[in-house]
């Protein structure tokens, strides 16, 4: 029998508040993590797989633990980027909607300053931040951390690097005893370092259901491209993937730039973000992928994070992860709360020998993709066309007379005699590699 959050120690407030979310049943890490956080004093390490719950996992209790009648700041909780930062506030607001008396302050970075220093005049009991912007709002003295109780690293292997060079300045306002509470999807070298030595050695560490660490319920195939046919392979999957959401990582911003043009070119239903996209242009992007206006998301590892979506479909590593800890992150974004997914990687031949590490490394079976033949590639390219000539707009400042010269050409063909001469015009202009090498060699023969 599966337990309720009310069997984990949290208070009615809160369980109230859930079940009007329609969130009955704690998740593993949940029931691991909420009875050990409310009882003991301990540090702690949340292990666990992305898309499993770890917001409530130490949200609930923190929100409990917080002391109401005081009104300085008792929780610090620091995520990797703005998007997992104000998901992880939204999450609190709506967990403590019958707790008014608990106040929630978000202080990212990636929008104005001012009216985060205005807010923080305010009472506030638990902040959620970047490290970046809580550092300058430190260097600003326009926040005070000495009475913090709790500190929280939410996604900590994705914020090491973000971490390294600013949590001692963190650290160093924090009062001489707290508590820190760390989650992570990952347990890679430099996040047992950073265990060793920002934590107490009484360190309490719960582990849920990492032992398929590839995430259960991901189909995971790849696909062995030519750097030539690599756009029009991942287009044709695309195409069949229709009116589903999915994300497509990249390795670099320029890479994210350069896809989405082509995606967009092709009027695939599509948007990008990467960090040096100004915060208000993220926003946009991400809320139309979040409420279905666009299915596609072209996007960096970091940039992605706090993506937690249900309903996506599928993961393209258009560029293969350099470790298997950024593998992990990238495919955990599909088959979320129990849901099926599908996760290809697209690869060039000197590159299949490292997805034998991949499986060996995190215990899973990736399986060959069937990549579509020369023809349906051909094929797919040529209804993408048709689909831009569908959605082009007419040109209003073609004269009446030039209209009515073409018009005179071309009013006596039928609909389908101008359809299939577009389309031989089309094909006539298409230059397959077979035509292409049979191009140079005519024009061979012809210097000869």
């Amino acid at each position: 029998m599966s337990q309720q959050f009310s069997d984990l120690g949290l208070n009615a407030p809160l369980v109230l508040g859930l079940t009007e979310l329609n969130i009955e049943t704690p998740t593993d890490i949940q029931q691991k993590s909420i009875p050990v956080l409310l009882q003991q004093e301990d540090d702690f390490v949340g292990l666990a797989k992305t898309g499993t719950g770890k917001t409530a996992a130490f949200g609930l209790p923190l929100l409990q633990l917080i002391d109401v009648e005081n009104p300085k700041i008792q929780a610090v909780i620091l995520a990797p980027t703005r998007e997992l930062g104000q998901q992880i506030y939204n999450n609190l607001v709506s967990f403590a909607v019958h707790l008014p008396e608990v106040s929630i302050a978000s202080v990212c970075g990636g929008i104005p300053i001012k009216p985060q220093i205005e807010r923080l005049k305010e009472a506030t009991h638990i902040i959620v931040a970047t490290p970046g912007r809580l550092i300058d709002l430190i260097q600003r003295n326009n926040i005070t951390l000495k009475h913090t109780e709790y500190l929280v690293l939410d996604e900590a292997d994705e914020m090491v690097t973000s971490l390294k060079d600013g949590l001692d300045k963190i650290v160093a306002v924090l009062p001489k005893k707290y508590r820190t509470m760390l989650f992570t999807a990952t347990m890679p070298g430099n996040i047992k370092q950073l265990i060793q030595n920002y934590m107490s050695k009484h360190v309490t560490q719960v582990s849920a259901d990492m032992e398929t660490v590839g995430h259960q319920g991901i189909d995971h195939q790849y696909v062995v491209v030519s750097p030539e046919e690599k756009l029009d392979v991942l287009m044709h999957f695309l195409s069949e993937k229709e009116g589903q959401r999915g994300i497509i990582f990249c390795k670099t911003k320029a890479a994210v730039n350069k896809l989405a043009k082509n995606l967009a070119i092709n009027k695939f239903s599509s948007g990008a973000i990467h960090g040096s996209l100004a915060q208000p242009i993220r926003d946009r992007i991400m809320g139309q992928f979040r409420v279905g206006q666009i299915n596609i998301l072209v996007a960096t590892d970091l940039a992605a994070r706090g993506i937690d979506i249900k309903e996506i479909s599928y993961v393209v590593n258009y560029h293969l992860p350099e470790v298997c800890e950024t593998y992990v992150h990238r495919t955990g974004r599909t088959a979320r709360a129990g849901a099926k997914g599908f996760a290809l990687t697209v690869i060039q031949e000197e590159e299949e020998l490292d997805i034998k590490d991949f499986e060996d490394e995190l215990g899973i079976k990736i399986t060959p993709f069937k990549k579509a033949n020369a023809q349906s590639i051909e094929e797919n390219n040529g209804l993408l066309w048709a689909k831009k000539i569908f959605k082009i707009k007419p040109n209003r400042e073609v004269t009446a007379q030039f209209k009515k010269k073409i018009h005179t050409i071309l009013h006596h063909l039928t609909k389908e005699e101008l359809v299939e001469k577009v389309l031989a015009h089309y094909l006539s202009q298409q230059v397959t590699p077979s035509t292409e090498s049979t191009k140079k060699s005519t024009k061979k023969k012809k210097q000869k």
